[in-house]
């Protein structure tokens, strides 16, 4: 990350901050840290406001907590990334609905193709 990085990202106790291990970041897929990686790009570059971003990441945790029992298997902090980036993007008139869900499907479908030997 460069020293233009907005504070929230190393910040651990700042809200909605990313999972983290003996301080360092927690990815459990490839996809999560591109993902992170690409929120925190166009943060630097001024393309995308961080604290946008992170009311957005906030809403979208407070919308799966909402709809879940706090002791509910399969929540996933870098979806809720994603979904806040997104949903961020969109807002920017940056990317369009119709592009992103395209973009969302041939990803799921590569993601089970890819995966399909497991079952």
């Amino acid at each position: 990350m460069s020293g233009t990085t907005d504070p929230g990202v190393a910040d651990p106790a700042a809200p909605a901050a990313p999972p983290r291990s003996n301080g360092e970041l927690v990815f459990e897929e490839p996809w999560e840290s591109r993902a992170f990686g690409v929120a925190v790009a166009l943060h630097d570059a001024r393309v995308v406001d961080f604290e946008t971003f992170r009311a957005h990441l906030i809403d979208e945790i407070a919308a799966w907590e909402a709809e879940h029992r706090p002791s509910a298997a399969g929540y996933r902090y870098y979806e809720r990334w994603l979904a806040a980036l997104e949903r961020t993007l969109l807002e920017a008139g940056l990317v369009d609905a119709p592009r992103v869900e395209a973009a969302r499907t041939a990803l799921e479908h590569e993601w089970s193709h890819d995966h399909d030997h497991d079952h």
